[in-house]
This record gives C-alpha cells, sequence and structure tokens, in this order.
C-alpha cells in the first residue's frame, strides 16, 4: 500500500524515465512507441480544437498520458 504521505510512488517515476530512454534507444521497435505516439497525436489534436490548451500542451499531455498507461496497466 502506497503511503498517503507520498503522492508520487518514486518506481513510477524510475519506470517512466526507463522506458522513455529505451524508447528513445530503439526507436520505432520498441513496443511502447506506437501507443506513446498515437497517444500524443491524439492530444495534439486536442489541443488543437480545445480552445483552452494549445496544440503542445496537448501533444506532451497525451505522449504523457500513454507513457503512463504503458508503465502502469
Amino acid at each position: 500500500m502506497s503511503d498517503p504521505k507520498k503522492p508520487i510512488d518514486s518506481t513510477i517515476l524510475s519506470d517512466a524515465v526507463d522506458e522513455a530512454k529505451a524508447i528513445g534507444r530503439e526507436g520505432m521497435q520498441h513496443p511502447s512507441t506506437k501507443p506513446v505516439l498515437t497517444g500524443a497525436a491524439v492530444g495534439a489534436v486536442a489541443g488543437a480544437i480545445l480552445p483552452v490548451i494549445s496544440l503542445p500542451v496537448g501533444l506532451i499531455a497525451g505522449a504523457g498520458y500513454m507513457l503512463y498507461k504503458r508503465v502502469r496497466p
């Protein structure tokens, strides 16, 4: 069980960094690359359509969400 005083588990962050490094090393051959790029594209489209967020914010949010879902399904 996670500690309520620690809102972010340190293993999530280290796992996400390791996954991002692996995506950078292996490129399109890594199994997480395509879902993360798809999430980035969906976020960018949402950022272009919605007036509240901008295109780069949507892109980063979409990629970050999909990376999180790949690390912690």
